[in-house]
């Protein structure tokens, strides 16, 4: 655990403060995004409303250096990983070894790849074009406690009203991955608005119940009578528990393949998503512990349930979880995972 402790610390000294991260700007006629280098995160995410007002619809930060040093929300259009999501104990046994990750969450489990996380690092720009753009990360052997160099690159891709989001990656040792993109939507614009409104749409039958710590139980359960049952179109606010949702949703695919597993409307400003993906979990947060003080890009700041995230991934501590589909990659493997996001007004 020192050794772990050591190289944490070393990795986050080299990894902040000590490179300037890069923004870009990638646009359509629909849809207008500035990413950056840091985390490989989206920072803002533009769209028209049905009467063609064109605004902000992703929560986050004002500035580059309130990402390096976040008060509040971390995790604002991130690259999250290489684990999304939670390992419960903070350590998991893989081919008879027990391996350690930090208890960044609770005092306890680990949380998105712990302390430093892949939302963390700068990435190298490969290639950019006015639609496109790629960026490549390795992430080092036992960095934070996870085994194998892993190398890690991801593509965001505009086409049309059409957001694309591609992930890769490779390992020389066994090592759990579930990678995903973090945005926080926001269809009014960032302010005061709940999400409770919105009318969502999930394709799943089941659902995985957790913990107080967010931590999966074991079981997969149906949604049927539960608050998680979206199969048909329900406002958030309807069924939502006191406790607001951070679950994930066992998608119904036909394939494994990408599908059209999610949609999101809003009715006062007509926006909607549509999200598409080959994974087989789609983990909803809605905001729960906003309070108002984390820096709006445009100077509001995010309330209770004022944004909901959309990640899909894999299913959350299944590397602890047999009979959860497994994560676990392994050299001469490649890990992929595809994600659109579709924008639309009615």
């Amino acid at each position: 655990m020192k050794q772990l402790l050591v190289l944490t610390a070393l990795v986050l000294s080299a990894a902040c403060g000590r490179q300037n991260a890069q923004v870009y700007t990638l646009k359509t006629d629909d849809v207008t995004l500035t990413v950056t280098s840091f985390g490989g995160r989206v920072m803002t995410l533009c769209t028209k409303d049905r009467d063609g007002k064109w605004e902000n619809i992703v929560a986050g930060h004002k500035t580059i250096k309130e990402y390096e040093n976040p008060v509040g929300e971390r995790f604002f259009g991130a690259c999250v990983g290489p684990v999304a999501n939670r390992i419960s104990n903070a350590q998991f046994n893989l081919d008879g070894e027990t391996y350690y990750t930090p208890a960044n969450n609770y005092g306890k489990n680990t949380l998105h790849g712990g302390f430093i996380g892949i939302d963390n690092m700068y990435w190298n720009v490969r290639e950019v074009t006015d639609t496109s753009i790629s960026f490549s990360f390795l992430h080092p052997d036992l960095m934070e406690g996870f085994p194998g160099n892993l190398s890690v690159e991801v593509d965001y891709i505009l086409s049309g009203k059409d957001f694309k989001v591609l992930f890769r990656a490779k390992t020389d040792k066994a090592t759990p991955v579930n990678l995903t993109h973090h945005p926080f939507f926001c269809l009014r614009g960032q302010g005061v608005d709940t999400v409770e409104p919105y009318e969502l749409w999930i394709k799943a039958s089941h659902y995985i119940p957790i913990d107080a710590m967010c931590i999966p139980t074991g079981e997969i359960a149906s949604v049927e009578g539960t608050p998680f049952d979206f199969r048909e179109v329900h406002t958030i606010g309807e069924r939502i528990p006191e406790s607001g949702y951070d679950h994930n949703w066992c998608l119904d695919k036909e394939t494994d393949g990408v599908e059209h597993v999610c949609s999101v409307y809003d009715p006062v400003s007509g926006r909607r998503i549509d999200v598409f993906t080959d994974q087989s979990g789609l983990q909803i947060y809605s905001g729960n512990f906003f309070d108002g003080t984390e820096n709006g890009s445009n100077d509001k700041p995010l309330t209770w349930r004022s944004s909901m995230a959309i990640e899909a991934q894999g299913w959350p501590d299944a590397v602890n979880n047999p009979q959860f589909p497994s994560q676990v990659l392994r050299p001469g493997e490649e890990y992929t995972s595809t994600t659109v996001y579709s924008f639309s007004t009615r």
